[in-house]
């Protein structure tokens, strides 16, 4: 199947109008023009709108799981936030650190409440930019018009939305600080289900789950429009298991074959549950002793073997 990236909307054709009796159709098509130009103007959400946000909790859960910590080279591709010596941007109940080169989070960290769900309905989907960071650090709408890209939530919408202030939680995750790039088809029956999966069967304390989120940057990934489209996504969630003790489990989804061509479809995608600390030598983070809690890698410590289980539905999610 191919996709047509040459489709725009159609205009009247100007050359072709004549005379007062045109004047409908010269005002409807200057309209569609507008409007068209409308949707494409980047929307910005001034900083002071952002006052009083809480965060990403690193005690949320009873015990500290702190920020992930660049390493190395890393380091120099936090993009700078005016107020945060980490390049914090402080959503209600996640928060975001940017990639300065590459335009999209290079991780984002949010607190989960399962007891004390939200229900906040999805009404738009309109996003904004966030006038904290300047705009070259962050992609806009422009990456994607006509193509096959969707504004992909890499804090899902449902996650923060919880407590007294669900509806500000709901409205922060339509931030382009808070997108990355994915194909329309991309599989995340699975992806989606990992946080579900846990807060439902792993008996958390209170049901409360912490999730880091990131796309796993390449060289070789492919440039469109300026933007190296990440292929590959990872995730680490923590909680208290159901003997009070922390546990934490890493994640990954990849696609079978890179991708070659934007206007083709993408390959079938699979999930992959992976070691925490092989998920710090693939990033370049350091999450700063989650892998003491994780069950994959103490068992590569003890075999000196890496551990990659596919993952064809929950049930074979090992916490």
């Amino acid at each position: 199947m191919t996709i047509d990236l040459s489709y725009r909307p159609r205009l009247h054709d100007l050359s072709r109008l004549g005379g007062p009796a045109d004047a409908d159709s010269d005002a409807a098509a200057g309209y569609e023009l507008e409007s068209l130009e409308a949707r494409r103007r980047p929307q910005r959400t001034p900083p002071a709108n952002f006052a009083g946000r809480v965060g990403y909790g690193e005690d949320f859960l009873g015990f500290t799981v702190p920020l992930p910590t660049p390493l190395g080279e890393l380091k120099r591709f936090v993009a700078p936030v005016s107020g945060s010596t980490e390049g914090r941007l402080d959503y209600e109940h996640f928060s975001v650190v940017m990639h300065s080169a590459r335009r999209i989070a290079m991780f984002v960290a949010v607190n989960i409440d399962g007891e004390h769900p939200g229900d906040v309905e999805r009404k738009n989907d309109k996003w904004f930019l966030d006038g904290r960071i300047a705009d070259e650090f962050q992609i806009g709408e422009d990456l994607y018009v006509d193509n096959i890209l969707d504004r992909g939530h890499l804090v899902r919408r449902q996650d923060p939305v919880w407590g007294e202030s669900a509806e500000v939680a709901n409205g922060d995750t339509f931030h382009f600080t808070n997108c990355s790039p994915q194909a329309a088809n991309f599989n995340q029956k699975t992806w989606l289900s990992l946080e579900d999966y846990v807060l439902g069967n792993a008996k958390a304390q209170d049901t409360k789950v912490t999730v880091f989120t990131g796309p796993l940057f390449k060289d070789s990934d492919r440039t469109y429009r300026g933007v190296q489209i990440p292929t590959a996504y990872w995730k680490v969630l923590s909680f208290v298991n159901d003997n009070g003790r922390p546990s934490s489990t890493a994640y990954i989804v990849d696609q079978v074959s890179e991708l070659k061509h934007l206007e083709a479809v993408f390959g079938a995608f699979k999930t992959y549950q992976r070691s925490v600390v092989s998920i710090e030598r693939m990033t370049g983070l350091s999450f700063n002793g989650l892998a003491d809690f994780d069950g994959f890698s103490n068992e590569e410590a003890a075999t000196r073997t890496a551990i990659i289980a596919e993952l064809r539905s929950p049930a074979d999610i090992r916490v």
